[in-house]
């Protein structure tokens, strides 16, 4: 659970740090410095430390929630994985005859009339 709340306070300070463009509207705005988006920032980090002293009933709940869907996660990351694997192309186009690796040693198709060298002599 305090693993989503931190994920989500650093994905919303990314996301108020990426640069803007310059409207009408944004000069409406407040503006608010550094010093005081990290003061108010540390300030919600402490609190949200405290919520489970505050709360228990809920951080209970929520880290079996949590725990639940960590593994249906998994799961579905499993799953995925076996469609992916199970359905991936073959390695070979099919033009040539596919080959069978089922005897490893190479076949002796010659026989002992082939192997027989054919003289030669002198023209």
């Amino acid at each position: 659970m305090f693993f989503l709340l931190r994920m989500a306070f650093w994905l919303g300070l990314v996301l108020v740090l990426l640069p803007r463009e310059k409207t009408p509207e944004s000069e409406k705005l407040p503006q608010v410095g550094a010093s005081e988006a990290v003061s108010a920032a540390t300030a919600a980090v402490s609190d949200m430390t405290q919520f489970c002293k505050r709360q228990p009933a809920a951080c209970e709940v929520g880290g079996q929630a949590a725990t639940v869907i960590g593994r249906r996660a998994q799961e579905g990351a499993r799953k995925l994985y076996q469609i992916i694997t199970d359905k991936r192309a073959p390695d070979h186009t099919g033009s040539i005859g596919s080959v069978d690796n089922t005897d490893a040693a190479p076949r002796d198709t010659l026989t002992q009339d082939d192997l027989q060298v054919e003289w030669r002599g002198a023209p």
